[in-house]
């Protein structure tokens, strides 16, 4: 995950009482404010639960009021911390870590509700339209503290999908842009809730229920169930008519799987339709992305990007005259990545500066509260966004190669998602085998007022949704015929046999955290 502490904002309590509140943004949006104390409180409790494990340096606390300057090192040293604690694997997919950041959302958005508002009633229960990927809508009654998890779980129960085959799904905020096409702002995680995330963005979005995996094999798990099987045809329909999800090399070889699929399509047969799709696109199953600025063959190229199963496609527009260029690297010989931000904080009275935290991108762009009770839209910076990654181009040669895209966290994270599941594969583990269902253990969370709380969020849980199939773009039944520092992302690799140490050719910047796992690419992967 990609963390950053971007700025601070001096609040007042209801006695009157000022304090100071951290802005924390993760992965490009802003997700919580919280108070020096409640991030001390969660270093205190992950000491105690990985007592063998080191962490990073927490700053200490200050008797007297902080002056500005002092303010701006505390504010980068927890940056760092949480930077730092975000790497960790076994931390971020902890009970206590996931837990912290999700009452923070909830109590941010509660203090945001409040002023604007005047009220929040813990026990209130909201609605959440989740759609399909043909526009069907799935109304829910929900508590808005619900984490994503338990909204898949309910979406999943009313479409009668059955439990062994959840963890092959995510839900995905979509934005839909003004020339029509869909773009994925990213997957819902644990640590937050759908309704509180979709609530603070600054762009119409939706919540979609999308599959979340990446090799094509898995579609034959799926396709021996119909409702599993229906999802993803509907995806997959809806991929093909969109156009641009699914690039197509030549004209006429399209036309021919497009005339196929037509077909196939009004004889309503889903699993020949998939099963074509699969043998006809070149690209089934990728993820793909708008325009970037690439540095590869010169500085300056403009490129679009597609994420698949074991690749990364860049598309150079090489020529003025149209001409394209494409490579293909492989995720196994990506020896590690990171994002690079730009900050211009003029502003602020500190000067232009590059740091590789992570921070709000125009396309996936949220709002945090300010003390006046409105959302910080004009406030927030617009940093320019770098994705850097070594790639192993032959055994003795390491080269940086630099794409600069407002999307450049989520395809990070698209990356690291494409890494886990070849682990995955590799230790013979099913798909979202390690994915979190529930919340159950003993930590506590510290308030915004210092209070600390055994059991931070309401237990009232709704335990039957219904589902609407009025006001959707699509019917269920035209689709469904079963009622039914350096912020541095290292990809762990499978291993083998080891190569020689090869020259690394570096860009002028902050260096990557390094990635053991990459010692064991072998010649398979060369």
């Amino acid at each position: 995950m990609h963390f950053s502490i971007p700025d601070t904002e001096e609040f007042s309590d209801d006695s009157g009482s000022t304090y100071m509140g951290y802005n924390l943004h993760i992965n490009g949006s802003f997700h919580c404010t919280v108070r020096y104390r409640q991030l001390h409180h969660l270093h205190e409790q992950l000491k105690k639960e990985f007592n063998t494990k080191p962490l990073p340096y927490f700053p200490s606390k200050k008797i007297l009021p902080l002056t500005p300057s002092q303010l701006e090192e505390r504010r980068a040293q927890l940056e760092k911390y949480i930077q730092t604690v975000g790497q960790d694997s076994i931390i971020i997919n902890s009970e206590i870590f996931n837990g912290f950041l999700l009452c923070a959302q909830y109590e941010t958005r509660k203090l945001f509700e409040c002023r604007v508002g005047g009220n929040w009633d813990e026990r209130d229960e909201v609605e959440l339209e989740v759609f399909l990927m043909n526009g069907f809508k799935v109304s829910l009654r929900i508590n808005s503290s619900n984490c994503s998890s338990k909204v898949l779980e309910k979406v999943s129960q009313h479409i009668r999908l059955p439990p062994d085959l959840i963890n092959y799904f995510s839900l995905f905020l979509i934005k839909k842009e003004e020339d029509g096409q869909l773009t994925i702002l990213r997957k819902l995680q644990d640590f937050e809730s759908p309704y509180i995330s979709q609530k603070s963005m600054n762009c119409l979005t939706r919540v979609v229920l999308r599959k979340s995996y990446w090799d094509p094999a898995y579609d034959d798990i799926l396709m021996r169930d119909s409702v599993a099987l229906n999802l993803l045809y509907v995806q997959t329909v809806a991929d093909v008519e969109r156009g641009g999800w699914l690039l197509r090399d030549d004209c006429s070889k399209w036309e021919d799987a497009q005339a196929m699929l037509a077909s196939l399509q009004a004889k309503g047969a889903k699993k020949e339709y998939l099963e074509a799709a699969q043998r006809c696109l070149r690209h089934y199953g990728f993820i793909h992305f708008g325009t970037c600025v690439c540095n590869s063959p010169i500085p300056g190229t403009p490129a679009t990007v597609s994420i698949g199963p074991r690749e990364m496609v860049l598309r150079l527009l090489v020529n003025g005259d149209g001409g394209v260029k494409e490579c293909v690297f492989k995720v196994t010989r990506m020896r590690c990545w990171r994002i690079t931000t730009l900050h211009d904080r003029k502003e602020s009275g500190r000067e232009s500066e590059t740091s590789s935290s992570s921070s709000s991108t125009p396309s996936s762009s949220s709002s945090s509260p300010s003390s006046s009770g409105r959302p910080m839209e004009g406030k927030s910076l617009q940093p320019q966004l770098e994705l850097s990654f070594e790639y192993l181009f032959s055994r003795d040669k390491l080269q940086w190669v630099t794409l600069m895209s407002e999307q450049a966290i989520l395809i990070s994270m698209c990356l690291r998602d494409v890494v886990d599941e070849l682990l995955l594969k590799r230790n013979e583990k099913s798909v979202g085998s390690e994915r979190s269902m529930g919340r159950s253990g003993k930590w506590t969370y510290m308030r915004l007022d210092g209070s600390v709380v055994p059991h931070p969020l309401p237990v009232h849980v709704h335990k039957n949704g219904r589902i609407s199939g009025q006001s959707g773009e699509g019917k269920m039944n035209s689709h469904f015929s079963n009622e039914s520092s350096p912020v541095s992302e290292g990809a762990k690799l499978p291993s083998a046999t080891p190569p020689s140490r090869p020259v690394t050719l570096s860009p002028p910047s902050v260096a990557p955290v390094e990635n053991d796992a990459f010692e064991g690419i072998g010649d398979e992967d060369l």
